[in-house]
């Protein structure tokens, strides 16, 4: 029995387990993919230029599959194991990552949404106090409407200045509020005071702007020296 047969029969028999090589006597061999004329030079024991010369090739970068080509020496067959499909290893990996990802984004999005429901709380928050300011002004003028009028005595207060000096606070408040100007408009706010618009009834005289706020200082709060208080404690009055 040849030899090369028995080798090629105990290749077959061993299969999975490694690449088998057969050496046989050959004039020509057939390229195959991947085949390059320095490989089929290296497994037929000769040269890149000799092959050129037998084969007549002016390019020895160019073959093709299939193409026969003539050599000296003996050929060397190789037969390639069985390759087995596996798993990506990386796929676990792959779908742990996402997972982690999807956690990460929904975390994120409800950062979101408490800082926006925060937000909107403090906006809410400065609107109920707005419109408070706004409804005690309205009830101080529509006092003042009804013919109820600052009086030079207060009414009793918890005034802890000692100097009882209304008229000084008045000036105090009066220069927060506007910088003592009685044309400083700010939005609905007009005046000396900062009263709304709506409470001056369109008249924005100085007179009419020291009355309006005289009128909204007693009603509300009892005297100026209160109502320094409030602004002291809330940045308004």
């Amino acid at each position: 029995m040849n030899l090369n047969k028995v080798l090629l029969s105990a290749a077959t028999v061993v299969g999975f387990t490694a690449a088998t090589a057969a050496v046989a006597n050959a004039d020509t061999v057939t390229v195959n993919a991947g085949d390059t004329l320095s490989h089929i030079a290296l497994r037929n024991n000769t040269t890149v230029e000799a092959l050129q010369q037998l084969n007549n090739l002016e390019n020895i970068n160019l073959i093709f599959p299939g193409q026969k080509i003539e050599v000296n020496g003996q050929a060397q067959t190789v037969e390639q194991a069985p390759v087995v499909a596996t798993q990506p290893a990386q796929t676990t990996q792959t779908t742990q990552a996402d997972q982690a990802q999807q956690v990460a984004q929904a975390q994120a999005q409800a950062a979101v949404e408490a800082q926006q429901a925060a937000q909107a709380q403090a906006q809410a928050a400065a609107q109920a106090q707005a419109a408070a300011q706004q409804a005690a002004q309205a009830a101080a003028v529509q006092q003042a409407a009804q013919g109820q009028s600052y009086t030079a005595t207060p009414q009793q207060t918890t005034n802890t200045t000692g100097n009882g000096d209304e008229a000084a606070v008045r000036e105090w408040i009066a220069g927060k509020e506007s910088g003592g100007s009685y044309t400083v408009t700010n939005g609905q706010y007009i005046g000396k005071y900062q009263l709304s618009a709506s409470y001056l009834n369109g008249d924005y005289s100085a007179e009419n702007q020291e009355r309006v706020a005289n009128n909204y200082v007693s009603s509300r709060y009892g005297s100026w020296t209160n109502a320094k208080q409030h602004w002291l404690q809330n940045g308004w009055y």
